[in-house]
C-alpha cells in the first residue's frame, strides 16, 4: 500500500492530503472508502512540511471545513500522485493489451500465429512507443512498425453496416478506425463499409449493439 499525496488547487491556493494510493483510486472510481484512504484526518496547504490549512481557508475554498467531504472532493477531482511502481504496472498493462490484440489478429506469411515472446522481441527492435490510447487504436500502428522486421499481416473481415439515423451520431466515432467508405441515406441512416480485424469483430459488435440496442443491420461482404 503506497502512501502518496493528492492535491487540488482552489481559488489559487493548493490543498493537499496524504492518502493510500490504491484506496484513493477506488474513491475516485466511486467504490472506495474516504476514511480508509486518508492517512491522517487533515487537509494541508503543504503536506510534506505538515502545514495544515486553517478552518477559514477551507471554508473559503470548499464552503465547508468537513475534512472527509473535502478529502473526497480532492480524491475525485484533484490530482492523485502515482509512484513509479504504479506507473510501471499501468504501462505493462497497456502493452499487454496491445500485444494480446496483435496475437489474436495477426499471422505470419504462412497463416501461423506468432508467440508473445517473438512479438515482444520485435517491438524492442522497432522501438515502438506505447501511449494511453485504447489498445485497438494502437494496434494498427504497431502492426505497421512490426511489418518492417516481420512478415506479418492481419486477418480481416469486410462488413456492411446500416445504422439507423437516431444512433449514427453516437457510434460514428467508433467507426473511423476501420471504415473504408460511408454513405448517408435519404432517410438519415448511415451505411458504412468496414474492414475489421477478425479477432476484434465480436468486441466491436458487442459495443455497437450496446449503443444501438441491436438495431444495426449487418452483412458480411465475401472477398
Amino acid at each position: 500500500m503506497a502512501t502518496v499525496e493528492a492535491r487540488m488547487k482552489v481559488k489559487g491556493k493548493n490543498f493537499e492530503i496524504s492518502v493510500d494510493l490504491d484506496e484513493a483510486l477506488k474513491v475516485r472510481a466511486g467504490t472506495g472508502n474516504v476514511a480508509a484512504a486518508l492517512n491522517s484526518p487533515a487537509i494541508y496547504t503543504d503536506a510534506t512540511k505538515g502545514f495544515a490549512a486553517s478552518k477559514a481557508e477551507l471554508e473559503n475554498a470548499f464552503d465547508t471545513s468537513d475534512v472527509y467531504a473535502i478529502a473526497e472532493k480532492i480524491m475525485k477531482k484533484g490530482e492523485i500522485q502515482k509512484n513509479q511502481e504504479f506507473r510501471d504496472a499501468e504501462r505493462e498493462k497497456r502493452i499487454k493489451q496491445v500485444v494480446d490484440l496483435v496475437l489474436r489478429n495477426a499471422v505470419d506469411q504462412h497463416g501461423r500465429p506468432y508467440t508473445d515472446e517473438r512479438i515482444r522481441r520485435a517491438i524492442q527492435e522497432v522501438h515502438f512507443n506505447f501511449d494511453n490510447r485504447p489498445a485497438e487504436m494502437q494496434m494498427p500502428e504497431l502492426i505497421a512498425k512490426l511489418a518492417t522486421v516481420l512478415p506479418i499481416k492481419v486477418e480481416t473481415k469486410k462488413i456492411k453496416l446500416i445504422i439507423p439515423a437516431r444512433f449514427s451520431g453516437q457510434v460514428y466515432g467508433m467507426l473511423k478506425d476501420y471504415k473504408e467508405s460511408e454513405e448517408w441515406k435519404g432517410n438519415g441512416d448511415l451505411q458504412v463499409i468496414m474492414n475489421i480485424p477478425s479477432g476484434m469483430q465480436m468486441d466491436f459488435y458487442d459495443k455497437l449493439n450496446s449503443i444501438t440496442h441491436g438495431a444495426v443491420v449487418s452483412e458480411e461482404i465475401k472477398k
